[in-house]
C-alpha cells in the first residue's frame, strides 16, 4: 500500500497531474481518476446517510459498505491489484436477499423520496449507478476486474431496497409514481 499522507497540501496537483497510488501521474480528467471520484462520492453519500436515525443492522452494514468502498478506491488506484472479490459481491447479494425478502411486490415504478432517511439511500444508488458508468468507461480503455464493477452495481440495488426498507422503519411507504399524472389524468 502507498504511503500514508503526512500533509494534505502538496501542490503537486497544481499541474493538473495527480498520483495514482502506484507513484504513477496521470491527468485529473482520466478514466481512472473519474472512477475514483466516483467511488468516494458514492462513499461520501453514504456517510450522510449514517447522519440519520437507522437500524443499527442497517448502521453497521453500512459502515462496512464504506470500508469496502475505501478499498475499491484503494484498488482503482493502484492498476493490477486486487482489493475486492468475488466475496465482497456475495456479500452485498447476501444483503439485498436478506432486506427484499420481506418488501412487498412492487407494481408501480418508485419515486426518491419517503423519509429523509430513504432518499439520501436513493442519492446513494444514484451516485453509485454513475461510479459503476465511470468504472465500465475505464474497463473498455484498461483492464479493470470484474468485482468491483459488480460491486457498485449491487451497491445501487441494495440503496434502492434499502430505502424500502428505511420508508418502512420510519413509518412511511413507497412514493409510487402515479401513471395518471402523465398525462394530466386522460384516459
Amino acid at each position: 500500500m502507498g504511503n500514508r499522507l503526512s500533509k494534505i497540501v502538496t501542490r503537486t496537483g497544481d499541474g493538473g497531474k495527480t498520483g495514482l497510488g502506484d507513484g504513477a501521474r496521470v491527468d485529473k480528467f482520466s478514466l481512472r481518476i473519474v472512477a475514483i471520484g466516483e467511488v468516494d462520492e458514492t462513499n461520501s453519500h453514504i456517510g450522510v446517510l449514517l447522519c440519520e436515525d437507522l437500524p443499527h443492522d442497517v448502521r453497521s452494514m453500512l459502515i462496512d459498505i464504506q470500508h469496502d468502498l475505501f478499498d475499491l478506491g484503494g484498488e482503482l488506484s493502484m492498476p493490477r491489484h486486487t482489493l475486492l472479490g468475488d466475496a465482497h459481491v456475495a456479500k452485498l447479494d447476501e444483503w439485498l436477499a436478506h432486506y427484499n425478502a420481506d418488501l412487498p411486490r412492487l407494481k408501480e415504478f418508485i419515486l426518491p423520496g419517503g423519509t429523509r432517511a430513504a432518499a439520501q439511500a436513493h442519492i446513494v444508488r444514484t451516485v453509485a449507478r454513475r461510479a459503476e458508468r465511470a468504472m465500465v468507461a475505464l474497463g473498455a480503455e484498461e483492464t479493470v476486474a470484474p468485482a468491483p464493477r459488480q460491486y457498485v452495481n449491487r451497491l445501487s440495488d441494495l440503496m434502492f431496497v434499502l430505502a424500502r426498507v428505511l420508508n418502512r422503519a420510519g413509518g412511511g411507504t413507497d412514493v409510487l409514481w402515479q401513471r395518471d399524472r402523465a398525462d394530466g389524468g386522460n384516459p
